[in-house]
């Protein structure tokens, strides 16, 4: 059911006559004071913009690449933030299938410290260029006023590093501890594996979302979304989902380092829960859309109104049926789920279209009339995956390529394979 009304909702937005722009309509008196107030935060911005004219320079090489980097970054993040939660979600339900599997979301979180910190620094270094309000005075800003305690240098170029060497603390101890049992096998680091998980994910939920409010939502700090850090979250689970998938089913193969750990089981519920996230991000795209577009508030419907001007458009329904409907349709059948043959075009499919959804995000800010593409998008995303993936390889490579004594192994080995039509779970 939550499925179809995803579904049903989402088609909603395709057939509607209006689009959040029409909503600033719906009143009389909203629609009199809407769209000039839109202006004015435009308005605002430009005034106070770096370059004078209250948009970046896309001229700029420099500037360019930050777009780019930024977006690419975001994208990565992505893959390391939701395997971190996939720990804490592990080790809090004291999950047994997927033991065979946390050693590749444990080594793709551990990515956060040094790397991501790292990573991060171009960012950090480029930030006046990409983000207005670090060069704008507060005073002259009504937006950006009532935000300060929040948006201000101090804070930005503080917390941003901070959190993430955290994150990395976190991602790093439950590796250690995992490693450390894998020689002992001592409960001991299962215990304190799960009372870190315990406080570790209010914490991680909590500092994702402010990164995320100073990377990505605050490129147009007059932008006020309470939904926009599940969000993120939303289409984070959905990539690491099917990029786990598809790391389990290659090193499951046979003669490979997983192949006597990892069954059929394992694969077939990595390929539910992205069909699952496929709806979940859906549904929580739609109700973002749906309350900006009903509620009518130029602090708000700006931000869509942007991404309705030109080729972003198409790019926006591009997700809607990319992100969505596609996915959603090919793995509706169950036996597809554990098929490589739809399963790996999909995966592939599922990378881009979330790289699409961050430069939906990001990119309108430094091309406001349609999608751009410059030789630092194509450089940029890439590098950063291969340079991650490289990392990640030597890590699992380097490692036990599972937790050798957790002791719910030996449950996650047997007791987890798809019955036959008629037939109980095995247990062996």
């Amino acid at each position: 059911m939550l499925a179809l009304s995803g579904m049903a909702m989402m088609l909603a937005l395709v057939l509607a006559p209006a689009t959040v722009a029409a909503a600033e309509t719906h009143e009389a008196a909203p629609a009199a004071h809407a769209e000039p107030a839109a202006a004015a935060h435009g308005a605002a911005a430009d005034a106070h913009h770096a370059h004078g004219n209250g948009v970046p320079d896309a001229h700029s090489l420099l500037t360019q690449f930050g777009y780019s980097y930024l977006t690419a970054y975001m994208f990565c993040l992505s893959l390391c933030a939701a395997s971190l939660y996939l720990v804490f979600l592990h080790h809090l339900f004291d999950a047994g299938w997927s033991v065979p599997t946390r050693r590749i979301s444990e080594h793709i979180a551990s990515l956060m410290f040094p790397w991501m910190l790292i990573l991060v620094i171009p960012i950090l270094l480029l930030a006046t260029r990409m983000y207005p309000w670090l060069t704008i005075d507060p005073a002259t800003d009504h937006a950006l006023d009532v935000k300060k305690g929040m948006f201000n240098k101090p804070m930005f170029f503080t917390l941003v590093p901070l959190l993430i060497t955290t994150w990395g603390f976190i991602a790093r101890s439950f590796r250690k501890n995992s490693l450390a049992q894998d020689k002992d096998g001592a409960a001991v680091w299962t215990r304190k594996n799960r009372v870190l998980a315990a406080w570790g994910i209010f914490y991680f939920s909590l500092t994702l979302t402010l990164v995320v409010f100073y990377l990505m939502k605050s490129l147009q700090h007059q932008f006020f979304s309470t939904m926009y850090g599940v969000y993120y979250f939303a289409g984070s689970m959905w990539l690491t989902f099917i990029t786990t998938y598809v790391l389990a089913q290659y090193f499951s193969r046979p003669g490979q380092v997983l192949a006597q750990v990892v069954g059929k089981r394992q694969i077939h519920d990595l390929g539910v829960l992205f069909f699952a996230f496929t709806v979940f991000y859906a549904y929580i795209h739609f109700s973002q859309y749906f309350l900006i577009w009903n509620a009518a508030m130029p602090e708000e419907t700006f931000w869509y109104v942007l991404r309705e001007k030109g080729s972003w458009f198409w790019v926006g329904h591009l997700i809607l049926f990319g992100h969505f409907f596609l996915p959603f349709v090919a793995l509706l059948n169950q036996s597809i789920k554990s098929n490589l043959v739809v399963m790996i075009p999909v995966a592939a499919w599922a990378w881009l279209m979330h790289y699409v959804d961050m430069t939906f995000n990001i990119m309108p800010v430094l091309y406001p009339e349609g999608l751009h593409l410059s030789f630092w998008d194509l450089v940029c995303w890439p590098g950063l995956v291969a340079v991650l993936g490289y990392l990640f390889l030597k890590d699992f490579r380097s490692h036990p390529a599972y937790p050798l004594k957790d002791p719910r192994l030996k449950e996650a080995i047997t007791h987890h394979e798809i019955p036959a039509p008629g037939q109980a779970a095995a247990h062996h």
